[in-house]
């Protein structure tokens, strides 16, 4: 999963036991297993507010705290659905900048690209051969996309197999995620679970870290039922982390909210003034209801320009940072490179275990 991606519902209650909060220390609870975190996100478009707050700034946190993490910008999941070629290029160029604008620091993670790294795909043939149909077809994101497809490439309905190989094959014990990818997280736990029963014991159990914060709750600017999304058809429903100034105040002008004017905070009732009032919180630490007090004397219309000069003070060091690495791309592929030869260090010698135990190597 070299992207995330990266949940439409409030975490109200407490995390169950195969989650762990992201504001606790992460113990490690696998014995003899030495943890590693892993996560990726998908090159489909511009990175937006959501994807920073949901999974890129935890990332930073995660490194800069010195946890051994593994980054990967998955352009593999990326094609599950048709890509246009010369636009997933400049995705995959954008995507790895926006990461390192962000504060990704390829010296104190590993940052690669996942097609760089071909194990991820044959672990994920070993492991599809431990799956079953029935239950790749209950996953809920397969049901969701296909429902309004005629032909479904068979990609979209084994995509979660390669998911699980991007996890295992860096033997990671901890996996950052939103709440609709806990499904995922689970497969691979059954996979590894069922590939130690039958090979040997050879990947570590697998534990789910869920971000409790407001940005669970970020939906679309134009559509507040719908989640926001990088791969929306309206570059208006997202903030970039790259959007210049008077893009962001007229994204934020065309928000969709409703006839009440008074800024008051109702996740489910007013679903796209809790967002924006969300992301006033996830910029400035405020929780919302002292972002409702701040902004009782004014009325929605004035508050979306509020939330414009917030967001664009956020985002001004990234946008600064990110404009200046994109008009060096061979920094970047030689980021990307190194990353890989790092990963590849670690993912031959799984493959080279997993390939004994299976068998599917000449025994000396």
């Amino acid at each position: 999963m070299h992207r995330s991606s990266f949940c439409t519902k409030f975490l109200k209650r407490k995390l169950s036991s195969s989650s762990i909060s992201s504001s606790k220390p992460i113990p490690n609870e696998t014995i003899g297993a030495k943890k590693r975190i892993f996560s990726g996100i998908q090159p489909t478009g511009s990175l937006h507010i959501g994807n920073y707050f949901g999974a890129v700034r935890r990332w930073k946190e995660l490194q800069d705290e010195g946890e051994d993490v593994i980054f990967s910008v998955v352009d593999l999941h990326s094609i599950t659905l048709r890509q246009e070629p010369k636009e997933l290029s400049r995705n995959i160029l954008n995507c790895t900048a926006s990461l390192l604008a962000s504060g990704i620091n390829a010296e104190k993670c590993i940052l690669f690209l996942q097609s760089s790294v071909s194990r991820h795909a044959e672990l994920s043939w070993v492991l599809a051969c431990l799956a079953t149909m029935p239950r790749l077809g209950h996953l809920p994101q397969y049901k969701e996309k296909s429902v309004s497809m005629k032909e479904i490439p068979l990609g979209l309905f084994i995509y979660p197999v390669l998911q699980s190989a991007d996890i295992m094959l860096y033997k990671a014990t901890h996996v950052p995620v939103g709440e609709d990818q806990l499904q995922h997280i689970q497969l691979a736990q059954h996979l590894g679970n069922t590939f130690n029963a039958r090979y040997g014991h050879t990947f570590p159990p697998i534990k789910a870290m869920v971000e409790e914060s407001g940005v669970a709750r970020l939906r679309s600017l134009r559509n507040p039922e719908k989640k926001m999304s990088k791969s929306d058809p309206d570059p208006k429903s997202r903030i970039s982390l790259v959007d210049e100034p008077k893009v962001i105040v007229e994204k934020c002008k065309k928000a969709i909210t409703d006839f009440t004017s008074e800024v008051t905070y109702d996740p489910e009732g007013r679903r796209g003034v809790a967002t924006l009032i969300d992301l006033v919180s996830l910029c400035t630490g405020k929780p919302p209801h002292q972002v409702c007090s701040e902004n009782s004397d004014i009325d929605t219309g004035k508050f979306k320009l509020r939330v414009a000069d917030v967001l664009i003070e956020t985002l001004k060091p990234i946008r600064e940072e990110y404009n200046r690495l994109v008009k060096d791309p061979s920094h970047i592929k030689s980021v990307l490179d190194n990353g890989a030869e790092r990963a590849h260090s670690i993912a031959d010698k799984t493959w080279s275990e997993v390939r004994k135990k299976v068998g599917i190597t000449l025994q000396k």
